[in-house]
């Protein structure tokens, strides 16, 4: 059984019903707004009635084209990515690590970008404590983003050595990726990775992406479906594992 989320129900709704008639009959669609604690924790209750347990994660991506689309990148707007990318991808993994320790193979897939590469931050010291994940904690982490915000703030984003533009966007997949490795170096018995999707052509970046959706799907699946003892803690892109 596959569980197909979204904030819109109209159109999650309607992406369900596009998936069974393309033959996929085991999917489910619960409404599910990330930034909402109410929301994931009615869709945790959702899967432990009705299933028991949960076997596989799949995060997605979002947030981007808000920013890009801005004018100017506000205080407000980065707040939302990163509500967005960053703690909301964080609060659904907490809701749901139960059901998955339940699981016996279970699987953690974070959809993230070629942007969350720490190379996008030319600040060594916080390219440092970022590359320590055995050292970072997610307390650590919160105080690097408030840094950030705060930097923003002041427009010092440049200033120290923070990525730019789109700065919001590329902080919270860095956030993202160093939350992957950091989870899964917490549950040895998963396997947990991020991957970097490419740009696929829907209608979140107006078809502009150069992929199609079932390309785009390839690399994510395939690690949700890879065997007991894989590699974990590590970043894809192309089936390919990239640095951090």
């Amino acid at each position: 059984m596959v569980f197909l989320t979204a904030r819109d129900v109209k159109r999650g709704n309607v992406a369900a019903e596009k998936l069974i008639k393309s033959g996929v009959s085991d999917v489910l669609f619960h409404q599910l707004d990330v930034t909402d604690p109410a929301s994931v924790a009615a869709l945790a209750e959702f899967i432990k009635t009705k299933f028991g347990k949960l076997d596989i994660l799949e995060g997605g991506d979002e947030g981007f084209y808000k920013i890009v689309g801005a004018a100017k990148e506000t205080y407000e707007k980065a707040v939302e990515c990163l509500n967005t990318n960053y703690y909301g991808a964080k609060r659904v993994t907490e809701a749901l690590l139960p059901l998955l320790q339940l699981s016996n193979a279970p699987r953690i897939v974070n959809l993230t970008s070629l942007y969350g590469q720490l190379e996008h931050i030319t600040n060594e010291s916080i390219q440092k404590q970022l590359s320590d994940v055995n050292g970072l904690t997610e307390e650590k982490l919160d105080d690097i983003l408030n840094n950030f915000l705060d930097d923003l703030q002041k427009n010092k984003l440049q200033e120290n050595g923070w990525p730019f533009p789109i700065s919001a966007y590329k902080v919270s997949k860095i956030a993202i990726n160093t939350y992957t490795r950091m989870l899964a170096n917490k549950n040895p018995r998963f396997c947990i990775n991020c991957v970097h999707p490419g740009l696929v052509n829907t209608d979140i970046n107006w078809n502009t992406g150069t992929l199609t959706v079932e390309e785009g799907a390839r690399c994510p699946v395939a690690l949700a479906l890879l065997p007991d003892g894989s590699p974990s803690g590590l970043f894809y892109a192309n089936m390919e594992v990239l640095p951090f």
